[in-house]
């Protein structure tokens, strides 16, 4: 089994209340191959909700204690994106998951790319939160536009 960033399959669970909608990973939960987290609602977080970006680093300097995440207008909502990814691992775990397909550039999701934290667009290396967590803990990761021969579904 394997999961997916939730606003890839519609759900309207992104910041701004949208979704990033890719029928291929829809049709994998519709099916029965997928399951579909999002580690920033799970962490108690509302949609739509204030954008937020890492200051001080990337995911895994989160869990170190040396980067926050912090919102557009300086909300602190680390604990809510560490809590959420807590809770996905959880359910990963809960549910015998070994890969997961995560949104690229995401705060929480970005696996190789995230938004350098000064809300400019600007793009910096790094992994997201959740992306750090589920990586230090061997799951296979993947974005929307990489995951094609990575999982068996």
């Amino acid at each position: 089994m394997i999961a997916i960033s939730a606003c890839l399959i519609g759900d309207n669970v992104r910041y701004d209340g949208s979704n990033k909608l890719n029928t291929e990973l829809k049709s994998l939960v519709e099916q029965g191959k997928a399951i579909s987290i999002c580690p920033e609602v799970l962490g108690g977080l509302l949609t739509p909700r204030e954008a937020a970006e890492i200051v001080g680093g990337d995911g895994r300097d989160v869990w170190q204690g040396t980067a926050k995440v912090i919102t557009k207008t300086g909300e602190d909502v680390t604990e809510a994106f560490k809590s959420g990814a807590q809770f996905a691992l959880e359910i990963l775990n809960e549910q015998g998951c070994t890969g997961v397909i995560l949104k690229s550039k995401s705060p929480s999701c970005g696996l190789s790319e995230i938004y350098d934290g000064s809300f400019s667009g600007q793009l910096k290396q790094g992994k997201g939160v959740s992306a750090s967590l589920f990586k230090q803990q061997g799951i296979t990761l993947a974005n929307e536009f990489n995951w094609k021969g990575k999982f068996e579904v």
